[in-house]
């Protein structure tokens, strides 16, 4: 997600580089200069100062738009307040001053309202729901963006100016569900807003579209993907030397090459966003682009410069104020002086980043940080204190984890069902069709009774006629059939897909489950209170079949009877082997399905051997081609 200070007056104003009109600028201070006279004229040329210097030189543009601000108050002039407000508002966003800044976009939004200065308006809501953003408040931010939308579709007139503004809050939607790692409804409106700038050729702007595609297949977990976008988007970043866009591009594709363990070209692309960061002065991405370097040097075990590197973005950090960006420092340094067996030391970074979570809500840090505590607080003997952590953890995970689960199942309900509003409205349309022909039939056979029957030929003609709608009729209704036919089998892939992240999500928390029973094992005193217990629950937990039955339940009827198709082929063919047939007709790796059958990757290779054995397929035959063909 790009900071507000560069996004919003790309987003909303002309386009502005960092190499300013100098003649321009020359000439507004000279015919500032000359007036004398406080009015709505020096308002007007304050203003233009302040737009084409608070990139270049923001410190003079905050003098100009404090001036602004002073003489429209003292003229009563609505709109220069309005306008001097929403300048001030935009220094101190750009110095991360939130709540300052705040305090005067609603008093410029307020001022443009009672002006009816609906542009005002949208400006203003772009930028509060930008703010939003950064400090967290999802849901808050998409209401004002959804607001903005009504607005710009009600107001503004058709043409480039209005398609580049609707595809502006389509962007900033998409941003903030990638927050909310809802990536499918962040692709609908991400897909969205490509479509209005590529529509007005608007090159700038598609590539943070495709930027920001990139992020969703990076969330997604596409990481070859996600590349392949981020270089589209860097390559026009680059044609048009924005620096700043640059950084966070690079920096995005550092993080894709780590995942796939590339650590050679994640530390180049790491090293570009910190210098493109450093460039243009943009502190909020140099933290992450340092953070994401020091992390990758902690990877390689260098923790001479893993805590060089991470100390200084947390030094950033904390001068600009950027929570998010101070609780990872301490994060990473903790995990850095657990490693170098300074267990005091990392303590103190945990706790310090565990106090800043709490006082921001950030509840997915804060567990991972409960977790990290048991685990240092276990390797200095403390397993009481280790085992209360844990639990914190566990509790706080589940709750997320359920929170996570609710919030994607609303995803593919509010997909679904403005899918089959789409499909609704289409079979309206076509019924509304089918009783304008019916009507206009109905007239004319009136019309041939009332003149009477001229010939044979017209009679044989018009019971043609007749017999030709009959069948179009009948067309229409079977297509409306296979239209609700297709919808079901629809919304059951979309349970399947659910189903399928589910066992997932299970068998994961089975093997962790696992994992920390192994931990407490080691400590006689918990393992007399805990571990027959927890054994229970695994043996209960592992046995338990049900969500294979859903699954299955739900794979036949999308798949045709895909195990009695197999049973016909091979009548002897176990319940594994139809289940592991199942997810390989899924197009589920391996990896995946070692999880969801709590196995390693070797068995699952070995079982896909057994059984292209059994099915008596070809050396050459792809065993999971050949399912997808049944």
């Amino acid at each position: 997600m790009k900071p507000l200070h560069y996004a919003l007056f790309v987003i909303l104003f002309v386009q502005i580089g960092f190499s300013q009109n100098t003649k321009l600028i020359d000439s507004l201070k000279t015919e500032l200069k000359k007036k004398k006279e406080n009015d709505t004229t020096k308002i007007k040329i304050l203003t233009r100062l302040h737009e084409k210097l608070m990139f270049s030189e923001p410190e003079e543009a905050l003098k100009y738009a404090k001036e602004e601000l002073k003489i429209a108050e003292q003229l009563n002039y609505k709109k220069g307040v309005a306008l001097g407000n929403m300048h001030i508002a935009d220094y101190l966003a750009n110095k991360n001053e939130n709540d300052s800044a705040l305090y005067h976009y609603n008093i410029a939004k307020k001022t443009f309202s009672e002006l009816n200065h609906t542009r005002g308006v949208i400006f203003v809501n772009h930028s509060l729901a930008s703010i939003e953003s950064t400090i967290g408040n999802l849901d808050q931010a998409i209401n004002i963006t959804k607001e903005n939308i009504k607005l710009i579709e009600k107001y503004e007139k058709s043409g480039p100016s209005k398609t580049k503004f609707i595809g502006a809050q389509y962007n900033s939607l998409a941003n903030n569900y990638i927050e909310k790692a809802n990536f499918k409804t962040a692709l609908i409106y991400a897909l969205q807003a490509l479509n209005c700038f590529e529509e007005i050729n608007h090159e700038s702007r598609k590539a943070d579209v495709l930027k920001q595609i990139g992020d969703i297949e990076s969330g997604l977990g596409n990481h070859e993907s996600s590349i392949k976008y981020f270089n589209e988007a860097l390559e026009i970043y680059e044609r048009f030397n924005e620096i700043f866009y640059m950084a966070y591009t690079q920096n995005s594709i550092g993080i894709s090459y780590q995942n796939l363990n590339n650590l050679e070209q994640a530390e180049h692309f790491y090293k570009l966003a910190v210098e493109n960061a450093r460039k243009v002065e943009d502190n909020m991405g140099l933290t992450n682009a340092l953070h994401n370097l020091g992390e990758l040097k902690r990877i390689e075990k260098n923790y001479t410069d893993a805590i060089k590197i991470v100390n200084e973005a947390k030094l950033i950090a904390e001068k600009e104020g950027i929570k998010i960006g101070i609780i990872n420092a301490a994060y990473s340094l903790a995990k850095i002086e657990f490693h170098l067996k300074k267990y005091n030391a990392a303590l103190k970074q945990n706790k310090n980043a565990i106090l800043i979570s709490k006082s921001i809500g950030a509840l997915s840090h804060l567990a991972d940080l409960y977790k990290q505590r048991s685990i240092i607080l276990e390797s200095q003997n403390k397993n009481n204190d280790a085992l209360e952590f844990l639990k914190l953890y566990q509790t706080l995970n589940d709750s997320l984890f359920n929170s996570k689960k609710f919030q994607q199942i609303q995803e593919l309900k509010t997909i679904y069902e403005t899918e089959k509003k789409e499909a609704q409205i289409a079979l309206q349309n076509e019924e509304i069709n089918t009783l304008n022909v019916q009507a206009e039939n109905d007239k004319l056979i009136k019309t041939l009774y009332a003149i009477g029957m001229f010939s044979f030929l017209a009679i044989a003609g018009l019971l043609y006629f007749g017999f030709k709608q009959r069948i179009k009729k009948n067309k229409l209704a079977r297509e409306k059939q296979e239209e609700i036919y297709k919808q079901e089998i629809e919304f059951k892939q979309k349970e399947l897909a659910s189903q399928t992240l589910h066992l997932v999500q299970k068998n994961t928390f089975i093997q962790e489950l696992k994992e920390n029973l192994e931990k407490i094992k080691q400590s006689p005193e918990l393992f007399k209170v805990e571990f027959r217990r927890l054994v229970m629950l695994l043996k209960k937990e592992s046995a338990e079949d049900k969500d294979w039955e859903v699954f299955k339940s739900y794979f036949s009827e999308v798949h045709n009877n895909f195990d009695n198709k197999l049973k016909a082929i091979y009548a002897d063919i176990s319940e594994k082997e139809i289940r592991l047939a199942s997810f390989l007709r899924m197009n589920l790796s391996t990896k995946e399905i070692a999880s969801m059958l709590n196995v390693l990757p070797e068995s699952v290779l070995k079982s896909k051997y057994r059984l292209k054995k059994k099915l008596k397929l070809e050396k050459e035959t792809d065993l999971g081609s050949f399912l997808n063909s049944l």
